[in-house]
C-alpha cells in the first residue's frame, strides 16, 4: 500500500524562523511508519523549496496528500499559509485562516478572551509609525500606565519582541528594541505570579476537547520572565503536573478549553496564563501552533499522559484528512 505523503511545511519569513525549522524536523523524524514525510522548506523571502530546489506552491502542494503546518509566527500561523491552503483545497494541520489571524493577533484575541469571561492584564495599544519620536512616546506612557509593564508585539510568539519595563529607561529601550522589527505594540499590564501553560487537543480520547496537563514553568534566576531564551535555552524549570491546587488546575483546564473554542480553534492549541496569588487567573495568550521541538512544552505534557509525539501526529493528519 502505497504511504500517505505528508507535505511538512517549516521556515517561513518569521522571526520565529529558527523554532520552525526545529520543530518542522522534530515533526519528520517522528512520523508513523505508513506516512512519507516531504520536507517544504519556505525560505525567508517566502520561497518553497523541495530538495534544495525552488516550486511553486501550486506545484509543491500537487505532491503531497495533506500538509503539516510546523510553521510558527508571520505567515505560517496568522492566517496567509492557510489562505494558500485553502484556495488549493489541500487538508491541513491546525487552526482555519480566520480563526489564526485572530488568535495570532494579541489585541483582538483579548477582545474575544473578554467577551467570554476570561480575565486578561489590562493593555494598551500602539502603532508606531516610522517617524515616531519614541522618547516622546515613552514619556506618555510612563505617565499615563502603572509600572511595572511589558512591552509586547501584537502579532508575533515566542516571546521575540518582548521587555519587562520597570523604569523610564526601561521603557525607552524596549520601545526601540520592538519597534525596530514591528509596528505594532502591546503595552500590558505585568502580573506577577506563577506562569502556566496548557495544551488542547480536539476529539482526542474521546473528548470532544481534551486538556493536557497544566504546566508550570519556572524561568532561570536570571529570567523576570519566559523569554525566548529561556524558552529554548533548557535552563527553565518545566514541571508536569505543575503545582497547583485542585481547583487552580481544573480552572486552568477550562479557560484553557474555553480560549479554544472562543477563537474558533481546530486540532490543537496552547494557552499561557499568569496565576496570581489573590486576583486568581489571567490567560496571557493562546499559541494556534505550539513548538514540537524536543525541548517544547507541548510534548511534554503529551508523555505525562501516556502519549507520545508519533501519536499526536497520527491524531491530528488524521483530522486534516478528514477535514474535521
Amino acid at each position: 500500500m502505497a504511504k500517505i505523503k505528508v507535505g511538512v511545511l517549516r521556515g517561513g519569513p518569521s522571526s520565529e524562523y529558527d523554532v520552525s525549522l526545529q520543530t518542522g524536523s522534530n515533526v519528520l523524524k517522528s512520523l508513523p511508519e505508513k506516512y512519507q514525510g516531504v520536507d517544504i522548506f519556505v525560505d525567508k523571502d517566502g520561497t518553497w523549496h523541495i530538495d534544495g530546489l525552488s516550486h511553486d506552491p501550486t506545484d509543491t502542494l500537487k505532491k503531497v496528500d495533506v500538509i503539516f503546518n510546523a510553521m510558527h509566527g508571520e505567515y505560517g500561523e496568522d492566517g496567509k499559509v492557510q489562505q494558500i491552503l485553502d484556495i488549493h483545497n489541500v487538508p491541513y494541520t491546525g487552526s482555519q485562516t480566520l480563526p489564526a489571524a485572530l488568535a495570532m493577533n494579541k489585541a483582538r484575541a483579548k477582545y474575544i478572551y473578554n467577551q467570554h469571561g476570561l480575565k486578561t492584564p489590562h493593555f494598551l495599544i500602539l502603532k508606531i509609525s516610522p517617524d515616531e519620536n519614541l522618547e516622546e512616546l515613552a514619556l506618555t506612557v510612563f505617565r499615563s500606565f502603572p509600572m511595572p509593564l511589558i512591552i509586547k508585539p501584537v502579532g508575533a510568539g515566542s516571546s521575540v519582541g518582548v521587555s519587562l519595563v520597570k523604569s523610564f529607561d526601561d521603557l525607552y529601550n524596549g520601545l526601540a528594541k520592538a519597534a525596530d522589527k514591528f509596528s505594532d505594540l502591546l503595552i500590558e499590564e505585568y502580573i506577577s505570579g506563577k506562569e502556566a501553560t496548557v495544551g488542547v487537543i480536539d476529539n482526542f480520547r474521546r473528548k470532544d476537547s481534551y486538556s493536557l496537563p497544566v504546566i508550570e514553568i519556572r524561568p532561570p534566576q536570571d529570567k523576570s520572565f519566559f523569554d525566548l531564551e529561556a524558552k529554548y535555552s533548557g535552563k527553565s524549570e518545566e514541571i508536569c503536573p505543575g503545582n497547583f491546587s485542585y481547583d487552580e488546575k481544573n480552572e486552568l483546564e477550562r479557560q484553557a478549553i474555553l480560549a479554544h473554542q472562543s477563537l474558533g480553534l481546530r486540532h490543537y492549541s496552547r494557552s499561557d496564563f499568569i496565576v496570581h496569588p489573590r486576583r486568581g487567573i489571567y490567560i496571557l495568550e493562546t499559541n494556534t501552533l505550539p513548538g514540537l521541538t524536543s525541548e517544547s512544552l507541548f510534548p511534554k505534557a503529551l508523555r505525562t499522559v501516556g502519549s507520545d509525539l508519533p501519536e499526536f501526529l497520527e491524531h491530528v493528519i488524521g483530522l486534516a484528512m478528514n477535514r474535521k
